[in-house]
């Protein structure tokens, strides 16, 4: 099996507190080795080929929790046939099921799918010959229908990706899991492939029926907003994907056009915009949030909100989406808002998202990674893809991540323009419970020294794991460094908090730009110690070029890896305005990696 390195990859990470709660359930122990030698594709919810060979179902629903045990390391041991996987790696941008078998913590699930899964993440790596280390969806009824692991459908295992503490992502849910948010499960995981250490990596729940069934009895619609422009690309290089969901396909070519309100990326909302627009640094599109992702109301028209319904994960039909409109419309208005809005949830989400400053979400121009769920005509906000958190991701200046002020936490847009957390924050009663909430984390996660204490337990738990990491992206040393860096962020943050909710400092961009004399001084922190997305973070936009400009360019451009675009796309973006100068700085843009191996660990 050939294995890969990737070299110096540093990722921004705050941290909050590590609550040692879960059981230890023994797995039952089953033995069985991979025998099917199979390269049958599939997309992610099609079953229709899936035998109906159900003797490895569970009985017992949703019993997989008990072995999700944040406490512990979790075992993935992959079975695979060599070829299938290696030409799955190489094609890893199709994101392709192949059949594989996989013991967890001890029991055995033949025939399972398995494949890359990320986006911008995903990209990068794939343009980087040093590295295989994907993140991987793994999917127990993608051959054996009805197959499930003890209850559970699906699950993911991350790569850690621009995080070079490994704690990012677990920290974030864990936060929402403290204030009493429906987190998916998540524990860390050690991942074999064909009995060799591939690393250390993040075993998450994925929001599917098994989390619907352990969450909320089965009960109400689930959906993953996506916007047409982030599908097409989040960074240079990335192309264009569909996936069926429900027997659909999210590529509608009668959807009409929404001229909806979208972020004003040439204004002075926020200090964060101004460096957003310098390069694509995680993968910013000017009109990402497009057809729904924002949660704006335009029309009672269920194609003006393809970005939500085109990604449903349940098999929702008209009179489900109706209630999700009329929702939206009240919304909007800030009418009943107890009546279609899971408010007290909601203002949990937030107050947790706040804390975490994680930009590539809801709160930023991508205005992505969360689920959205609704019963009964009532919704709420579910937290997903937490790596890019605590700064991560849209800013290069440490000052803002200590001090995102907490009551216009939102970056690159007005929260007008993000309803669910604007409409709700301008009633008083709202606010007021919001702040409770973080206060709340500020006393149980925060003081008296339990950040740090968190981090070192999880140090304790995972630093062998992470010395040994044979594909990490970050030496040992880097995690190590990374590990004080998040110690001191995590605890200014909690100072800017603490002193916003004081009212010692202003607690909005507005009072913060009119008065920045009382904000923490986060002159300490080294972003970069903690991570970047490669040498796209340093990417500056060509000269001439606007970001209107570039994401029909990069459509054009594609995943070409030649040295000469042909004369047709020549053409095609000599139309769009640009000069052979420029087209030949973004051609060299696609081409390049995540960042330069260094195989010394």
């Amino acid at each position: 099996m050939q294995r890969k390195r990737i070299g110096t990859l540093v990722a921004i990470s705050l941290a909050t507190t590590f609550l040692l709660t879960g059981c230890n359930t023994a797995a039952d122990n089953t033995t069985g080795n991979a025998t099917k030698d199979t390269t049958e594709n599939t997309t992610e919810d099609s079953t229709e080929d899936a035998t109906e060979d159900t003797t490895t179902v569970s009985t017992a629903k949703s019993s997989y929790a008990e072995e999700i045990d944040k406490t512990q390391i979790m075992t993935f041991e992959i079975s695979v046939d060599e070829t299938n996987w290696q030409t799955m790696l190489d094609n890893a941008k199709d994101e392709k099921y192949i059949s594989a078998d996989v013991i967890i913590n001890g029991t055995t699930i033949k025939n399972v799918g398995i494949r890359p899964k990320g986006n911008s993440s995903l990209s990068q790596i794939a343009m980087d010959d040093t590295t295989d280390r994907y993140s991987f969806k793994i999917k127990f009824d993608e051959y054996i229908k009805g197959q499930t692991w003890m209850g559970l459908d699906k699950i993911v295992i991350n790569n850690m990706f621009s995080d070079s503490s490994y704690m990012k992502e677990y920290l974030s849910y864990d936060i929402m899991d403290y204030i009493g948010v429906e987190a998916p499960l998540y524990a860390f995981a050690d991942i074999s492939i064909n009995g060799e250490t591939w690393g250390l990596y993040l075993a998450v729940e994925d929001i599917d029926s098994g989390y619907l069934d352990r969450v909320f009895d089965g009960q109400g619609e689930l959906y993953k907003p996506e916007s047409d422009s982030m599908k097409m690309s989040a960074l240079p290089g990335d192309r264009k994907q569909e996936e069926t969901v429900n027997g659909k396909s999210n590529a509608d070519p009668n959807a009409k056009n929404q001229e909806t309100k979208q972020p004003d990326v040439t204004s002075d909302d926020t200090k964060n915009s101004a460096d957003m627009q310098k390069g694509f640094a995680g993968g910013f599109m000017a009109d990402s949030a497009k057809n729904g992702v924002s949660l704006e109301y335009s029309d009672d028209d269920v194609l003006s909100y393809s970005a939500i319904f085109d990604n449903a994960k349940t098999d929702a039909d008209e009179s489900d989406y109706q209630r999700v409109i009329t929702a939206l419309k009240n919304l909007s208005t800030g009418t009943d808002l107890e009546t279609y809005v899971d408010v007290d949830s909601v203002l949990k989400y937030f107050a947790a998202q706040t804390v975490v400053v994680n930009l590539d979400s809801y709160i930023s121009t991508m205005g992505h990674n969360y689920y959205l769920y609704e019963n009964n005509g009532k919704i709420s906000i579910l937290p997903w893809d937490y790596n890019m958190s605590f700064g991560g991701f849209q800013t290069s200046n440490a000052s803002d991540v200590v001090n995102l002020p907490i009551d216009t936490p939102v970056s690159g847009v007005s929260m007008e323009e993000r309803p669910l957390i604007g409409k709700l924050l301008e009633v008083p009663e709202y606010l007021a419970q919001y702040n409770e909430y973080l206060q709340e984390i500020m006393d149980g996660y925060f003081s008296d020294g339990k950040f740090e204490q968190t981090v070192d337990t999880l140090d304790s738990l995972i630093s062998d794991n992470v010395k040994n990491d044979p594909t990490a992206f970050y030496t040992y040393k880097e995690y190590q460094a990374a590990i004080a860096e998040l110690k001191e962020l995590g605890v200014l943050r909690a100072e800017s908090i603490q002193g916003q909710l004081d009212g010692t400092i202003p607690s909005t961009t507005e009072g913060q730009e009119k008065d920045s004399s009382s904000l923490v001084d986060a002159s300490s922190i080294d972003l970069t110690i903690l991570g970047t997305q490669g040498n796209f973070s340093n990417f500056t936009m060509p000269e001439g070029i606007d970001m209107d400009t570039m994401q029909p360019a990069m459509e054009i451009i594609g995943d070409s890896k030649a040295e000469e675009l042909t004369e047709e796309q020549t053409t095609k973006l000599h139309d769009l305005g640009l000069t052979d100068e420029q087209i030949t700085q973004l051609l060299e843009l696609t081409k390049q990696g995540p960042g330069n191996a260094n195989p010394t660990k």
